[in-house]
């Protein structure tokens, strides 16, 4: 295994051990997610990174991990050590700032997962060698390297929306696009040999992206199977998101207190609950 498939390797390891961590501690996971106002309102610009290295479950963090080893063997060859981690947080970083300006105005909105870094090392991987073939588990063929990363860009569109509340295709997009063009700083040459590729896969990105700016309710897909058959299976984003409802209702309430007969008027637990709140 040469310096990349190490990089990856570690990769892989530090979102195991942080996705497990948010699996079990539920403050944790609340403290580190991506969530627009604990970004835009308390600061805590550090969820933009350490939301990506949460996960909602095992076959979440499983199928990120999987893509993301399959197309970093074939990155190995021809980017550093340090190019690699570069495409790779940048795309973390680019997707999730997309996801912020998107949903800027919208301070409930949470996201988690590896999908925007994974894209961007996907869409890397593509751009500069299109031709590689990824053999799938319990297949007996392979496909091409930008047919897979085509259709598992769209199943992560596809499965996070109808699994769960938030929109998360535009961290996916953003982090592919921002990764591919990110690739192409450190090969330049890529864009002279594989033009056809990048701008097959590029200008369609960059067409998305606009679409979800302009007209983000054409790109909804409503999962009806999934409603139907899943209602009671909660993942820990769910139960979030359940508990941040309460929880801001709760403070609601006991602002509303304050407004009417001031601070004085709070109990020594309400007063401990507004500042438990003040931290997350």
């Amino acid at each position: 295994m040469g310096t990349i498939g190490l990089t990856c390797l570690l990769i892989i390891i530090v979102n195991i051990i942080v996705s497990f961590k948010g699996f079990r501690d539920p403050s944790f996971f609340a403290r580190y997610a991506f969530d627009v106002d604990g970004i835009l309102l308390y600061r805590q610009y550090d969820r933009i990174i350490s939301a990506g290295f949460l996960h909602a479950n095992k076959t979440h963090l499983f199928l990120n991990m999987l893509a993301l080893f399959f197309f970093s063997t074939s990155l190995e060859y021809f980017l550093s050590n340090e190019a690699y981690l570069t495409i790779y947080l940048a795309s973390l970083i680019g997707g999730n700032l997309l996801s912020l300006f998107l949903h800027r105005h919208h301070g409930d909105y949470t996201a988690i997962g590896a999908s925007g870094a994974v894209s961007g090392i996907i869409f890397a991987s593509i751009a500069i060698e299109p031709g590689v073939h990824i053999g799938l588990l319990f297949l007996p063929f392979h496909v091409p390297g930008w047919l897979f990363g085509i259709c598992y860009v769209l199943y992560s569109i596809y499965g996070i929306r109808s699994q769960r509340d938030n929109i998360g295709h535009d961290a996916h997009l953003g982090g592919a696009m921002v990764g591919m063009l990110t690739a192409l700083l450190f090969q330049p040459l890529a864009v002279i040999y594989n033009y056809g590729t990048i701008l097959l896969i590029l200008l369609p990105g960059i067409f998305f992206i606009y679409m979800v700016i302009r007209h983000p309710h054409l790109l909804l897909v409503d999962n009806l199977y999934f409603k139907r058959h899943h209602k009671g299976d909660l993942t820990i984003e769910d139960r979030y998101n359940s508990a941040k409802v309460i929880r801001e209702q709760e403070i609601d309430g006991l602002l509303e207190k304050i407004h009417r007969n001031g601070l004085r008027s709070l109990t020594k637990k309400e007063r401990k609950i507004l500042e438990d709140n003040s931290k997350l």
